[in-house]
């Protein structure tokens, strides 16, 4: 299997979640860094869609990326609109750079595809040598809802060019003792009924319990941790299927 967002996987992040799209949570990030005037870092920043705002609202934001196709698309979405941050490729267990940053920022549950707890304490230690003291770490987590191993869905989308790419996603695996879930993608991409390429994709993804990762953040060197749901600032979440957005400040 290939890994997370190669050729075909990165085409469709990138025509059903285009950069202008948010979930409120662009508003939401601009409004929890308003004031920073220093370097903000954005780990996994994908095709740019939380990265181009930010920078298009005079923030100084670097980022960086495993996929080096989701990255080049971030490049092209940045010069598209003549935008020029720091992208260079790397994850968020081992980067390791010489920089010190006011906020780094996770939207999106993009932390949660580090599906090993031991990966995630790796990573959030990581964050935490980067950040100054008394900087912000902001990052998005999502609760599973209604996975059942064996659940399929069926997505499409049509290209300009007349080809359609498909995507099936299956369940597979679901680890309750260990909190994460595989699925398998199958990425294809048609052209007057003819397959054009293929590309598998196993999807794995944790998750934590809203007070069980307050505490893992605290362990590990931040404070003033403040919880929302949806995108409401300091709304403590009711319902699993709500968005819930950390923000914690590096104690040094």
């Amino acid at each position: 299997m290939l890994g997370y967002y190669s050729k075909l996987s990165t085409e469709v992040y990138g025509v059903d979640k285009p950069i202008g799209t948010s979930f409120g949570d662009v508003e939401f990030y601009l409004d929890r860094l308003a004031g920073i005037t220093g370097r903000i870092l954005e780990p996994a920043t994908g095709t740019g869609r939380m990265l181009v705002p930010l920078l298009e609202n005079n923030l100084s934001v670097d980022g960086f990326d495993s996929s080096p196709e989701m990255l080049e698309m971030c490049k092209k979405n940045c010069e598209e609109r003549g935008l020029a941050p720091n992208l260079f490729e790397a994850d968020m267990l081992t980067f390791s750079l010489g920089t010190e940053y006011e906020a780094i920022v996770v939207p999106a549950g993009t932390f949660l595809l580090l599906h090993e707890r031991e990966a995630s304490i790796k990573a959030l230690k990581n964050f935490h040598q980067h950040l100054k003291p008394g900087g912000k770490l902001i990052m998005d987590l999502y609760l599973p809802t209604d996975n059942e191993v064996g659940n399929s869905t069926l997505r499409s989308w049509e290209l300009e060019d007349g080809e359609v790419i498909t995507l099936e996603t299956t369940t597979k695996e679901i680890d309750h003792i260990n909190q994460f879930s595989v699925s398998h993608n199958r990425y294809e991409r048609w052209k007057s009924g003819k397959l054009l390429d293929t590309e598998l994709e196993r999807f794995a993804m944790r998750w934590y319990g809203v007070e069980e990762f307050r505490t893992i953040l605290e362990n590990h060197g931040y404070r003033d941790i403040v919880i929302s749901a949806d995108y409401q600032y300091g709304q403590y979440p009711e319902s699993p299927k709500q968005s819930i957005t950390f923000e914690a400040v590096a104690e040094k």
